[in-house]
């Protein structure tokens, strides 16, 4: 079901969906305290291509609404993604992480020096996109990078 919504969400034009999927993910207390222990939520770029077909970025709506009732910063001024790419959900493991490499770029990295990330992905299925964008925010000496998504496939 989880699924089916996420994906109904992501691809069906259907972004009111990511408040359902903020009020079922904050009703965990004990989440909700980890999800305090990080400085800053870091949504996972989109292309400025993949934003204007789609409309919005899903991660970023998610981030934003959560770090808002959180109460920790939100931050889409660092990662940016700078390369289209082939859609991940379209290749295999191997073919994934090629097609990755480069796709993104850090900025104002001093932002980030000595926080503690919170990097908010969708869907993990391989992981090759949140290795990739942690290893480009590692390079702004954070204290420390979280991974969070909100399903695996």
């Amino acid at each position: 079901m989880i699924r089916k919504v996420i994906l109904n969400y992501k691809f069906k034009d259907k972004s009111y969906l990511y408040k359902t999927i903020v009020n079922f993910l904050l009703k965990n207390e004990k989440f909700f305290e980890i999800l305090k222990s990080y400085d800053t939520m870091i949504p996972v770029p989109i292309s400025r291509k993949r934003r204007r077909e789609r409309g919005y970025n899903q991660s970023e709506l998610i981030a934003r609404e959560i770090a808002k009732r959180v109460e920790i910063d939100y931050n889409s001024q660092c990662l940016f993604k700078t390369k289209n790419i082939i859609e991940q959900s379209k290749l295999n493991k191997e073919e994934r992480q090629h097609n990755i490499q480069g796709a993104y770029e850090l900025r104002n990295e001093e932002l980030l020096q000595d926080k503690k990330i919170l990097l908010l992905d969708d869907i993990y299925t391989t992981g090759s996109t949140v290795n990739e964008c942690s290893k480009i925010l590692s390079k702004a000496r954070p204290k420390k990078i979280g991974i969070f998504t909100i399903a695996k496939d």
